[in-house]
């Protein structure tokens, strides 16, 4: 059985909040992702050997205006996306950016921003990664940090699956993100 080489890629997502507590998106122009918000991030810099911090760092720069210290970022959770929508692999990055913005970012090539309340992000239109697991990982881990592999294979449903947690590897155990 032939199998096809997909090309891997590296990326962070900025899950940045307001003093209201609600959370910025962008309503992204571009694949993958056309048409639904999603958290402001982008591609690591590779042929720089630009690390994951120093791209989060130059994106919130770079999207939102906003200049980061590496301390003011927290990376809760490495995702490892195997198929995503049969394009490629993904190894992503998730950071919470611990400053606040309270100041709506003026609109980039790339889309337009808006702040929503954690509770009003379920009704938009959002990848269904996100909707399916994304979302319930931000909030069960960003005052820690887990390691994940999904398997986003077009034809296959949805697994995400927990490799490492602090909580987890405590107990000797691993878990589903919907468990």
């Amino acid at each position: 059985m032939a199998t096809t080489v997909l090309p891997f890629k590296i990326s962070v997502l900025l899950f940045v909040r307001n003093s209201r507590g609600e959370i910025l998106l962008l309503l992204r122009n571009r694949a993958p992702n056309r048409g639904r918000w999603s958290p402001p991030g982008g591609k690591l810099e590779m042929d720089r050997g630009e690390s994951p911090h120093e791209c989060a760092i130059r994106e919130a720069r770079e999207e939102i205006g906003l200049e980061l210290s590496a301390s003011e970022l927290h990376c809760f959770a490495i995702i490892s996306e195997k198929g995503f929508e049969g394009s490629g692999h993904w190894m992503m990055f998730l950071f919470d950016c611990r400053r606040r913005l309270d100041i709506l970012p003026a609109a980039i090539d790339e889309g337009r921003f808006a702040f929503y309340p954690p509770e009003a992000i379920a009704e938009l239109p959002i990848p269904e990664t996100d909707r399916q697991a994304l979302w319930a990982i931000y909030h069960r881990h960003r005052e820690g940090m887990v390691l994940l592999k999904a398997d986003c294979r077009p034809g296959t449903p949805l697994e995400v699956m927990v490799e490492e947690d602090i909580g987890a590897a405590v107990l000797g155990c691993r878990k589903r993100v919907s468990d």
